[in-house]
């Protein structure tokens, strides 16, 4: 560095990061589009063709739509599928949310790894979670709206919500940012 700092500032001295976070395999974002005007707005949510979802890099056979209202502040983490396959497509409708994905998949090419991504309701995208992989979201400081799509229908007889501990991880994930 080109400016000398104190010894403490250099041991504390962290810098932030703008990337998107290590890659998981098997997550993407696909964005959507809004068209806006003046009284509003539309958005495609998705599109099906024999219950397939349309434009996708991989294939989803939609089997369930789903609603999710969380209060300010709300956290709903960690949970994961590993009874069967269900994917999942998720869309923050309204307000904002920050979700935390990790790779718990054994042998996985990115086992370990974690990542965070912003859902809001002004930059839509479907954020796709393959099985295997633990997520969890905070709410924003107005609550949020996830709409989200499974390849798989839930069962009240068998549910397959597998729960790890909400700072699994790190109690760290959700604190607030005050940098």
């Amino acid at each position: 560095m080109k400016i000398k700092l104190s010894t403490k500032a250099q041991k504390e001295l962290t810098f932030q990061s703008y990337g998107p976070g290590p890659e998981i395999d098997g997550v993407f974002c696909h964005p959507l589009r809004k068209h806006r005007q003046l009284e509003g707005y539309f958005m495609e949510h998705l599109r099906l063709t024999g219950g397939a979802v349309e434009g996708l890099p991989v294939k989803f056979e939609l089997r369930q739509l789903s609603l999710a209202a969380a209060e300010p502040g709300c956290v709903n983490a960690f949970h994961l599928h590993p009874k069967c396959v269900q994917d999942e497509l998720w869309c923050c409708v309204r307000g904002r949310m920050r979700v935390w994905l990790a790779d718990v998949r054994a042998g996985s090419p990115t086992e370990g790894n974690r990542r965070c991504v912003l859902l809001n309701e002004e930059e839509p995208v479907l954020l796709h979670i393959p099985s295997g992989v633990a997520h969890g979201y905070q709410a924003g400081p107005g609550g949020a709206l996830l709409l989200y799509a499974m390849n798989s229908q839930f069962r009240l007889d068998d549910p397959n919500e597998g729960r790890l501990p909400w700072d699994w991880f790190g109690a760290d994930l959700w604190e607030e940012d005050r940098g």
